[in-house]
């Protein structure tokens, strides 16, 4: 039995049905035609959400993605450093000296999962470090994905390989040149780096990595020019989703144009309605600011999303795979 076909039979009520609705409604919406904008909150890089996330990609169901600084980093760090992980399934119980031994070993916890300092983090100074002193030579300015994408280009990191690269969804991302937005790039480990160069003097400028108000400048660019309906994605919450969803009305009250809302919205998160919680709100709140219209697809799973995303991304992929010839070529059709 297929994925697809489990969650058919099993997945009902609560949370597991709205599971089901939701991938069903992303299958729809691929197969009118439209796009799906993705966004990677938490440390799903180090969940090796990488594993299915690449395969989205690499099929074309995932067409843009807002994630923040740490999780364009950390999928980099699990491709050449995977082995040097440790995993800490007991970590609940873990004492404040023990907490310390980790850090004393150079492993930075993340729940479950510790990355290595040496050989994750310094491995990709030396090189992220030449590229940020070549632009500046150069006087040029970049995204801090652009960076990303010009060390993969470079193959520079290729000897250091320790997962098939099939399974980073950023190797798949630079191989469909897919668009990607990374507000608040400057809370993440390579900013940090980045601020420390500059202190030492061995970067004069902190223009050379361009900033999140430009990011959001291409992001409306970006949106303008689709000429299909897009969906939005949202995995966790936080600015890797709150500061893309905001691209509609800053075009249509800020910029005084006509622009479509998203078509679709679902978010996985297990952050609950509170008082002035934006990550906890609900899709209809959204309505009132201009970013979703009362008949959007709109769904809320409120889960895991380690372990509902893969299964999601699956579903995906199986019914999109299951679609008459006759409705994917229009697809094609449509996309072009």
């Amino acid at each position: 039995m297929s994925i697809h076909q489990f969650m058919k039979k099993h997945y009902k009520h609560f949370n597991a049905a709205t599971c089901v609705d939701a991938a069903q409604g992303w299958v729809d919406h691929l197969n009118g035609g439209g796009k799906m904008f993705i966004t990677l909150a938490g440390a799903m890089s180090t969940a090796e959400l990488g594993i299915s996330l690449a395969e989205m990609i690499r099929t074309e169901k995932v067409h843009a993605i807002s994630c923040t600084g740490a999780n364009l980093e950390e999928d980099i760090y699990n491709l050449v450093a995977h082995t040097h992980y440790e995993r800490l399934p007991h970590y609940r119980s873990l004492t404040k000296d023990d907490e310390a031994a980790l850090y004393e070993r150079g492993l930075n916890r993340v729940t479950d999962t510790c990355i290595p300092e040496d050989e994750a983090i310094r491995r990709i100074e030396h090189h992220i470090l030449k590229l940020w002193k070549k632009a500046e030579t150069e006087n040029k300015r970049y995204f801090p994905h652009e960076f990303i994408y010009q060390l993969i280009a470079s193959k520079e990191l290729e000897p250091y390989f320790e997962i098939d690269p099939k399974n980073s969804w950023l190797m798949a991302a630079f191989e469909k040149k897919l668009p990607i937005f990374v507000p608040g790039w400057e809370d993440s480990t390579t900013a940090n780096i980045f601020v420390s160069h500059i202190i030492k003097q061995d970067l004069k400028r902190f223009d050379t990595v361009k900033s999140g108000t430009e990011y959001m400048a291409a992001l409306v660019a970006w949106y303008r020019q689709q000429k299909q309906p897009v969906g939005f994605f949202q995995i966790g919450g936080g600015i890797a989703g709150d500061f893309p969803i905001c691209l509609v009305p800053l075009i249509r009250q800020d910029l005084k144009e006509e622009c479509p809302l998203w078509s679709y919205f679902c978010q996985i998160s297990d952050s609950t309605t509170s008082y002035g919680s934006y990550s906890g709100a609900t899709p209809s709140e959204k309505i009132t600011w201009g970013k979703l219209s009362p008949t959007t697809p709109s769904y809320i799973i409120e889960s895991d999303a380690t372990i509902v995303a893969p299964l999601i991304f699956q579903y995906v992929m199986e019914a999109a795979q299951k679609m008459p010839a006759k409705s994917r070529a229009q697809m094609t059709t449509s996309a072009l």
